[in-house]
Order: structure tokens, then C-alpha cells, then sequence
């Protein structure tokens, strides 16, 4: 029997493309959201539907070369990379390469449920602007809640105390939205922790003793103090100091808009500037700041939006 992706190369050259886009979408269906873009150009995402505090990918692939790929979401500029690995895939199963290019789409841990539009521009050899556009339904998150008990001045920290938590508040902000134009990254994004360590408890809404706390932007991964603990991916560190909740953290910039936080070291082996690979040791498990015991809090935001940083290691596989 012939399936729908064969019958696509059986066909003449000059309807060759739009058969590419045709069993791009027949193989997408019930797995994720793809659209036709016209031109030769599929946008494929790699779900239907979301929860918040998730993330997406978004793959464009194109029959013809294109010079740039543009997006928007959150009312916020999307960039995309070149994915050469798709390419070199398509060459060796003998489909026209063209273009394949790829971006992250965070959904904020508190982004509320609904329906948002992602949309993608490309310009085309006949001067026009390509644009298409995507619907995405994200799904309230239904995170469990705990109780736990922390220090008093991480419950209930004085107006000095509570000073300097909102002032590195804010510099955490402003490095997050910066976004360095530069992909850091090359390959696979791999766990922080070497060996069997579970990461878990993300987004979980926290009573700190007794008192209703923010949502768990991170994941946790409890392990003894002392364990090293590994950069995901290569990048910059932008960040590499004590914080009065996060205690001794490191942050690393790894390019277009996507950042990693590793907290509560009970030492840190990297400073700011410093160019790490993935797999570098920035630090050794701690219990310094707002804790219970010792464990790395691994977190995860894109284009400003906290994410389970789980996600970016099925999606961009890795160990």
C-alpha cells in the first residue's frame, strides 16, 4: 500500500512542493497544529493545545530558501533559528531541503487560559511578506498546593529584608528581557544533575507558614548537598551571586530570549562572563536561601515567561 508522504514523491517536479506541505500536514494530524501557509511553507507546532506554564515549538519549513523568519507572541517578538540538523534529516530521505527554521513559544506559568494567536512573517522572492497564523488554546494548569514551613524572614521578611528581595526582583527582570540576538546553543539540552535525580513540583501553589505564596516558577531536584550541578546548554553567565530568596544562584543566557536560573548552591564555581558549554559545573547543591532542605531549583524562562524547564529537554531532547 502506498502511503500519503510516497505518493508526494511519485509526482512531477513542478507540483513537488506543495506535495512536501501536503504530507508534512498528513503526518501532523492528531499529534500537533500545522498550517499551509501557501508558497511551499508549512507552520507546524508541537501541540494542539497547551497548560500554562508550558512550552512550544514551532517549526517552519519551507521548499525554497528563505532569508529570515520573524514571529509574534504575547504581543512580543518571536525570533527563529536555522535548524541545520532538519535539514541534513530531509537531504538523506531524499525530500528537496529548503528551509526548516524553529522557535520556542512560552506560555507564562500565569498566563491565563483562552485562546492566542501565534503569527509568523517571512518575505518571498516576489517581494511580498508571507504571513501565517496559528491558533493556540492553553489550558488552566490545576497545579496542587502544599504547605510548608521556611524561616520566618522568608515568610515574613521586615521592610529591609523585603527592600532587597523587590530590588533583585527587578534586576531579574531586566535581565530577562533582554534578548541577545544570537543563538548560544548547538545540539541538545540536557538535566542539570547527573545520575537518578527526579525534578518536580512545578507550579505548585505554596501556604509558607501559613501564608499564601507566589507559584513555583522552577523545578526541584532534591540531592545531596555537594552534587555538581551542570549548565543545560552552552551560553553566557549573566548572573552568578547570592540572592536573599534563591540564595547563591547562577543565571545562564543562552540566547534568543531563553535563560536558565540554577539555585541554592551551597558554592558556585561560575562569575558573570563566564562562556560555559553544556555539561560545565556551575555549582555544587546547597540549602542557601528560602529552603527546606538541600536541592537545586532549576528554572526556565523564554521571552519572559516562566516555564517548566522540563520542557525544554523533551522538546530539544537530551540525557
Amino acid at each position: 500500500m502506498i502511503r500519503k508522504s510516497e505518493i508526494c514523491l511519485r509526482t512531477v517536479p513542478s507540483r513537488f512542493a506543495v506535495c512536501t506541505a501536503i504530507a508534512f500536514l498528513f503526518l501532523s494530524v492528531g499529534t500537533t497544529r500545522a498550517a499551509d501557509c501557501g508558497n511551499g511553507v508549512t507552520l507546524r507546532l508541537s501541540a494542539p493545545e497547551t497548560g500554562q506554564g508550558s512550552l512550544l515549538l514551532a517549526t517552519l519549513r519551507s521548499a525554497k530558501r528563505l532569508s529570515e523568519v520573524t514571529g509574534k507572541w504575547n504581543e512580543l517578538a518571536v525570533p527563529f533559528w536555522e535548524d541545520p540538523l532538519l535539514k541534513g534529516m530531509e537531504k538523506k530521505q531524499s525530500v528537496v531541503a529548503g528551509d526548516v527554521w524553529r522557535a520556542l513559544l512560552g506560555v507564562d506559568l500565569e498566563k491565563p487560559a483562552g485562546k492566542y494567536q501565534f503569527t509568523v512573517s517571512a518575505p518571498i522572492r516576489t517581494g511580498e511578506t508571507l504571513s501565517c497564523t496559528v491558533s493556540v488554546e492553553v489550558k488552566e494548569g490545576h497545579f496542587a498546593t502544599e504547605s510548608l514551613t521556611v524561616k520566618k524572614q522568608f515568610a515574613e521578611p521586615d521592610p529591609e529584608q523585603l527592600a532587597r528581595a523587590q530590588a533583585e526582583s527587578k534586576r531579574l527582570r531586566e535581565i530577562y528581557e533582554h534578548v541577545t540576538p544570537e543563538q548560544l546553543w548547538k545540539g541538545k539540552f540536557r538535566l542539570p544533575l547527573d545520575g537518578d535525580f527526579k525534578g518536580s513540583n512545578f507550579g505548585r501553589r505554596r501556604v509558607l507558614n501559613g501564608k499564601p505564596g507566589s507559584p513555583h516558577s522552577g523545578v526541584d531536584f532534591p540531592a545531596p548537598t555537594g552534587t555538581p550541578v551542570h549548565a543545560a546548554q552552552s551560553g553566557r553567565v549573566v548572573l552568578a551571586e547570592e540572592l536573599y530568596y534563591a540564595g547563591n544562584a547562577v543565571i545562564v543566557d543562552h540566547g534568543l530570549g531563553i535563560y536558565t536560573l540554577y539555585c541554592h548552591f551551597s558554592e558556585m564555581d561560575a562569575k558573570v562572563g563566564d562562556i560555559v558549554s553544556a555539561g560545565t559545573v556551575l555549582g555544587k547543591v546547597g540549602a542557601t536561601g528560602r529552603v527546606t532542605g538541600p536541592h537545586l531549583h532549576w528554572g526556565l524562562t523564554v521571552e519572559r515567561a516562566h516555564v517548566n524547564a522540563l520542557d525544554i529537554v523533551k522538546l530539544l531532547g537530551g540525557k
